[in-house]
């Protein structure tokens, strides 16, 4: 029994706890009462956003050193950040599959299904720690992704506030997302011969799988925000 499963169970219950209690937190305003858990959802998951991205940015900032060995060695809490993930990704799943039409959430149920799998790998053998950390980067941008849904939610789309946060959106999807991707993608490439061929093959499938769902968003978000 891995003491990395009770980070993960007491994760889902936290986070379990604020998507309930959001609803007196931040209210919903008139344009989103007709969807309120959805409402929820977002902030709910802006919170894991802030955690996990701002947590793996320390990380790197705080142990530079790390990106030499991705595998076996990893700073102190950064364990505990990647099960508090998959904690979040689980507990996002079940509101999803609670509240959402299945052809409406399959796209993001699908991809919280692969993370939880990869995630769940490193939380459970101690190993490619710091690998999950690189992809938690990719939260940087899922903050400003919140944002963009929440000022949509609010029917504030025109504002400055909206134009600054889609400017900001678009660039840090290119950093912090399709850049990261692409940088794991080349670490599983270059380390083949160096990781196990089944935890090889779950990241390259994962790697395959992720990368041209981003492309796709990334060209939705340029579409809808630029080019209408």
């Amino acid at each position: 029994f891995s003491p990395g499963l009770l980070v993960v169970a007491g994760s889902f219950a936290a986070f379990r706890l604020l998507n309930r209690g959001l609803e007196r937190l931040v209210p919903p305003p008139p344009s989103a009462r007709r969807n309120r858990w959805k409402w929820r959802n977002i902030w709910t998951s802006l919170a894991h956003s802030v955690l996990s991205g701002g947590g793996a940015l320390a990380g790197f900032y705080l142990h530079p050193d790390l990106s030499k060995d991705l595998v076996g060695t990893h700073p102190p809490g950064a364990h505990s950040l990647v099960a508090v993930s998959v904690g979040y990704f689980l507990e996002d799943f079940v509101d999803m599959l609670c509240n959402q039409k299945l052809h409406q959430s399959w796209e993001l149920l699908f991809h919280h299904s692969v993370v939880i799998v990869c995630f769940g790998i490193a939380v459970l053998l101690h190993q490619y720690v710091g690998f999950a950390l690189v992809a938690l980067l990719v939260e940087i941008n899922s903050i400003f992704l919140h944002l963009r849904q929440i000022l949509l939610m609010a029917n504030l789309v025109h504002t400055t506030c909206y134009r600054l946060n889609s400017v900001i959106n678009l660039g840090t999807y290119v950093v912090f997302r399709i850049a990261t991707l692409a940088w794991m993608t080349r670490w599983l490439f270059l380390n083949r011969e160096n990781v196990p061929p089944a935890t090889y093959a779950v990241g390259t499938v994962g790697m395959a799988i992720m990368t041209p769902m981003n492309i796709i968003l990334f060209y939705r978000l340029l579409r809808s925000d630029f080019f209408k």
